[in-house]
């Protein structure tokens, strides 16, 4: 008789199934496909409640619905909702309100939520190839746009190249210990010494190499400002924090649990990653005119700040990245949402000096924009400041002061590019009449954004609560 696996732990990514799937039969039935990917949240929002605390493991230890990976999910989540709701008028605006841009919305968040559940690295890679192909659609979403194809294959070249690495790097893994079970390569290397062998080092800087393009860390970024300024909008927003926090759960799992006896080895390639990605997205930052752009590199330094957490390697710094990456996620999409408020037929709004004199026409839109701005740069009392002080905390208690010391050093000069936006805004006039693109679904998103970057700035203990009760239910499998 067969024995079927369990299939509580893995129902939210059955339910985030079914609805990507029903959007596509349904495309040309109902005219209201964002109804259908809300419900497909709801749905896997209520399921995760449900078997939060759980625990569950199944399919032989392959998949992981433990409080590690509830976390990262509810990012996910809240990153799709809010690039669900600044879509609905841009889609419209952009003659691109097909059913397949939310169902490939729901699937590229399915294969990020399989990232943060695995336990096994063949997993792993199906749920990243799940993510990255999708997305690698919706950032060509536009197909008019010359700039949307460009980034749809830069994007797609440069990340088969990644996989190909990540592949390669798994393959040495499995080679090595005889396993891609994470637990069961720790076991092994652990067991069996090997410490200094060539080939398993080799393995461990593949998949540097190979998050590194997932979480756009230089030198391996290139891809990221082209993609950024040329993808829909309100895709960028997206995989600006889903894709990026995908590849920081399955770093967490994968240096710190199967390469957990290599730490000292891994630490040392990683701490001046981390450098180099805070210098190259702060410095090259400053000379942006394309706020898309500009916010490309933003992204490309708040890489490097999350990384801390993990060069830390202790659960005081996966929670203090756990938590980092849901601020992000907060202030980043509501920056984007501005954006696309300035979005109207004939004006991109995507230019520096296109926020010249907002705050005169319209004060609300560039209230909102100074705190997120403010948020990015880290400036208290907004949710910024607190992600940057828990992974700088982190760092320091193990031992990396120094490290945290270069990381305040590039988070001061971020403040030139981010305050340049507010400058624009309330220190000079209006070149021309600007008309804010609005909707109910727009305005929602700007409200979350712009309450989250408050409430926790203001209010943050429960936040790093949520975060280290998430690491003591389970987050080593």
């Amino acid at each position: 008789m067969v024995e079927f696996p369990p299939l509580g732990p893995v129902m939210p990514e059955i339910l985030m199934t079914g609805f990507a799937l029903l959007i596509l039969v349904l495309d040309l039935v109902i005219k209201r496909k964002e109804t259908l990917a809300f419900l497909s949240v709801a749905a896997a929002a209520v399921v995760m409640y449900a078997v939060l605390g759980t625990s569950g493991v199944t399919f032989s230890g392959m998949f992981a619905a433990d409080g590690y990976s509830m976390f990262f999910k509810l990012i996910f989540l809240l990153s799709l909702i809010l690039s669900i709701l600044i879509s609905v008028k841009y889609i419209a605006i952009e003659r691109v309100n097909y059913g397949e841009y939310y169902s490939l919305m729901l699937f590229s968040t399915l294969g990020m939520m399989i990232m943060a559940s695995a336990g096994d690295l063949i997993v792993l890679y199906l749920g990243i190839e799940l993510m990255a192909l999708s997305t690698y659609v919706l950032a060509g979403f536009i197909r008019h746009a010359v700039k949307s194809n460009e980034a749809a294959v830069k994007y797609f070249l440069l990340g088969a190249f990644a996989s190909a690495l990540l592949l390669y790097g798994i393959s040495l893994l499995y080679g090595l210990t005889g396993t891609t079970d994470i637990k069961g390569v720790a076991a092994y290397i652990s067991d069996n010494g090997l410490a200094g062998n060539p080939a398993l080092m080799l393995s461990v800087i593949l998949f540097v190499v190979a998050f590194g393009f997932k979480i756009a860390a230089a030198p391996f970024h290139m891809w990221a400002p082209d993609v950024y300024e040329g993808a829909p909008t309100s895709i960028t927003a997206f995989m600006s924090v889903g894709p990026k926090a995908a590849g920081f759960a399955a770093m967490g799992r994968v240096f710190l649990i199967a390469f957990a006896s290599l730490q000292v080895q891994w630490a040392a390639i990683l701490i001046p990653l981390a450098i180099v990605t805070m210098a190259v997205g702060n410095i090259i930052a400053i000379s942006q005119t394309n706020i898309k752009r500009m916010l490309a590199y933003s992204s490309i330094a708040h890489a490097g700040y999350a990384l801390m957490g993990v060069i830390a390697g202790t659960p005081e710094g996966l929670a203090g990245m756990m938590s980092y990456l849901l601020i992000y996620a907060f202030m980043n999409i509501g920056a984007f949402a501005i954006i696309i408020m300035l979005r109207s037929e004939g004006f991109s709004g995507e230019n520096i000096s296109d926020y010249e004199g907002l705050s005169k026409k319209h004060p609300v839109s560039a209230a909102l924009m100074l705190i997120f701005m403010f948020s990015l740069t880290g400036i208290p009392p907004t949710a910024g400041f607190i992600g940057k002080f828990y992974v700088f905390m982190a760092a320091v208690n193990a031992g990396y002061t120094w490290l945290v010391v270069v990381a305040v050093i590039f988070s001061a000069i971020s403040a030139f590019f981010y305050m340049r936006i507010v400058m624009y805004m309330y220190m000079k006039e209006p070149r021309r009449e600007v008309e804010l693109t609005t909707s109910p679904a727009l305005g929602l998103a700007l409200a979350i954004s712009a309450l989250g970057v408050l409430v926790i700035g203001v209010f943050p203990g429960r936040l790093l609560d949520l975060a280290r009760i998430a690491i003591t239910l389970g987050w080593g499998l």
